[in-house]
């Protein structure tokens, strides 16, 4: 923090040793300060021959001439032994613009010299004379001085003499008055569009809009001291007008930005200086001519933003002892110091025709584009670690997880054994089981001398019972009407030895596929329907209805038998409850209806998308 302080008090006196090294006069120089001055209207093209009186420069006309809008010429000698000797001439200042004559001929002149003004007072006026200009003797200079009574309207010190020490002292009250200031501008305005942006992709954090919108109407506020002339605007009240108001602008800006800059919010002052910056942007363009007059007063309340907010910030850095703030407290403070003697040249208590303030600007320049950026790299810091702890917290959340999952896994896959096993257990029992006891059954009652055809044909449909488990599982897809095919032969020879006349419909089946679960869901659902009619119901006849309506499936098993009795039903045994089961697996549920004229069973599923 030392070190800082002392380069910045290193550089705030390099720059001002920069600024004042040609201060004293140079030998070989006149410095013509005593002259006459005498007022003249806006068009006049020859000095008036009369109304002179005596002057000291700098002077400033409306203290003597209080109210007067127009010309004031100036008229001042020097004598010269040799006219052959090189010459030149310094004007060091006319508000707003003016015309420099030597011997009667005009040397160098401002392009208007009536409203709208050129803007010449920040800068001096260097010309190299003629010879032939010159007279051994007594020379006069006339200086043709335009303002406006009401923005200190004058003239001040005229140098002649030695070009090279003239030209050196131009060149260094060029920078200082209007150099530097350009710099200033320049910084301002790319501090102001970078934090902007900056504030554009990081809306929360309003510090970066306030500065930015500090910088920017600063830089406008600024541009009064580059500016050669009023364009846009219409004449010097407005130019004036507008320039106070983009300081009352600037200055309550940045009161708003060193507020959050200490993350501080106060609700009521934010309102009033919001009206404040809005009041002097309306008056600036509804009543130009009275802001410009009454462009003091809008100075002042601007300084006292300035001041009270800044006052305010040191005493918050001074209390929180944050780097940051401290650096910035260090850089704000010579520019306080600074502008006191800013603002008393301005109300015309001191004399002078520079502002020393542009001499510490580009310090305080920096040093808020320091603390900003070290406050968004530290942010950025912050988010980094963050993310580090994240990134830690998120590994060891995914351990778990993983372990989790694992053991998840583990858990289902014991799951889907015990269920494969249950599964086997049903489909043998609903498919290879059926069959079994239903041969068992005509085994049973056929004579003692049962050919062994027979006994082979039984067998058979032992075979095709077990390939139907195997087909159904082995094969992922496959189209229900060539896995309907086989059952529907084995079933109907099974219903024809017990005389029972079975009929088949099955209608826009064509393309359907079921997956093997779902397959053999259905194909054992049929199996154990129909063979619970061959062995219970007595029927005559059974009807087995299979189609598509839209995207379900419908399936109804219909006999003539005698029919299921409630509690059957209702408790229905190993059969009837995989039956339901197997119904619900599909995404429907089984309806039975059973009475005196026989039973039927109804299923109604979903179609795969």
């Amino acid at each position: 923090m030392r070190a800082c302080l002392h380069w910045l008090l290193v550089a705030f006196v390099a720059m001002a040793f920069a600024g004042f090294v040609h201060a004293a006069d140079e030998p070989g120089v006149t410095v013509l300060e005593h002259g006459e001055a005498a007022r003249s209207d806006w068009h006049a093209k020859a000095p008036p021959a009369a109304g002179w009186m005596p002057v000291t420069l700098l002077d400033l006309w409306h203290e003597r001439w209080p109210g007067h809008d127009g010309v004031v010429w100036y008229r001042l000698r020097w004598h010269q032994d040799d006219p052959r000797r090189p010459t030149a001439l310094l004007a060091d200042y006319m508000s707003m613009s003016g015309a420099v004559y030597v011997n009667g001929e005009a040397v160098a002149r401002d392009p208007s010299l009536v409203e709208p003004l050129s803007r010449t007072w920040h800068a001096p006026h260097y010309v190299l004379l003629p010879a032939s200009l010159l007279r051994a003797g007594e020379n006069v200079v006339w200086l043709r001085v335009s303002g406006l009574s009401a923005y200190q309207p004058g003239a001040g010190l005229v140098r002649v003499g030695d070009p090279r020490a003239l030209q050196q002292r131009y060149r260094s009250e060029r920078f200082q008055r209007y150099d530097i200031k350009l710099i200033n501008l320049a910084m301002s305005a790319v501090l102001g569009g970078v934090f902007l942006l900056v504030w554009l992709l990081r809306r929360k954090d309003s510090v970066y809009g306030w500065f930015a919108l500090t910088e920017l109407a600063g830089a406008l506020y600024g541009y009064n001291h580059i500016a050669t002339t009023v364009w846009p605007l219409p004449g010097t009240d407005a130019w004036q007008a507008f320039n106070a108001a983009f300081y009352v602008v600037a200055a309550a800006s940045y009161a708003l930005f060193l507020l959050r800059y200490c993350e501080r919010r106060h609700p009521r002052l934010e309102r009033v200086l919001a009206v404040l910056s809005v009041l002097a942007l309306l008056s600036a363009a509804l009543v130009p001519a009275w802001m410009g007059h009454h462009r003091n007063l809008w100075f002042a309340v601007g300084g006292l933003c300035y001041y009270v907010a800044i006052g305010w910030f040191l005493v918050q850095a001074w209390r929180s002892r944050r780097p940051d703030a401290l650096v910035l407290a260090a850089c704000l403070l010579l520019p306080v110091l600074v502008s006191f003697r800013d603002f008393a040249l301005f109300f015309g208590w001191v004399e002078g025709t520079t502002y020393w303030l542009s001499l510490t600007s580009v310090l305080t320049l920096i040093g808020i584009g320091f603390v900003l950026s070290y406050r968004f790299v530290t942010a950025m810091r912050q988010v980094e670690g963050f993310n580090l702890e994240l990134k830690r917290e998120v590994e060891a959340a995914t351990t778990e997880l993983a372990t989790t999952l694992s053991r998840q896994h583990t858990l289902e896959l014991a799951h889907s054994r015990a269920g494969e096993r249950l599964q086997l257990v049903r489909d043998l029992h609903d498919g290879f089981g059926s069959t079994l006891i239903a041969t068992i059954a005509q085994l049973e009652a056929a004579p003692g001398d049962t050919p062994r055809t027979q006994v082979i044909a039984t067998l058979k449909e032992l075979r095709d019972d077990l390939r139907l488990v195997i087909d159904s599982t082995a094969r992922e897809h496959a189209d229900l009407p060539a896995q309907l095919a086989p059952l529907r032969h084995r079933l109907a020879r099974l219903l024809d030895t017990a005389d029972i006349d079975s009929r088949w419909q099955l209608q826009g089946l064509e393309g359907i596929e079921l997956d093997s679960a779902r397959s053999l869901d259905l194909l054992r659902l049929l199996q154990e329907a129909l063979t619970n009619v061959y062995k219970h119901s007595r029927a005559r006849r059974v009807e087995v209805t299979l189609h598509r309506v839209g995207t379900q499936l419908r399936l109804a098993i219909e006999d003539d038998g005698q029919g299921i009795g409630a509690a059957a039903r209702a408790d229905g045994g190993a059969g009837l409850a995989s039956m339901r089961l197997r119904a619900r697996r599909l995404g429907g549920e089984l309806r039975i209806e059973s009475g005196d004229a026989g039973t039927a069973l109804r299923v109604e599923f979903p179609l795969p998308v």
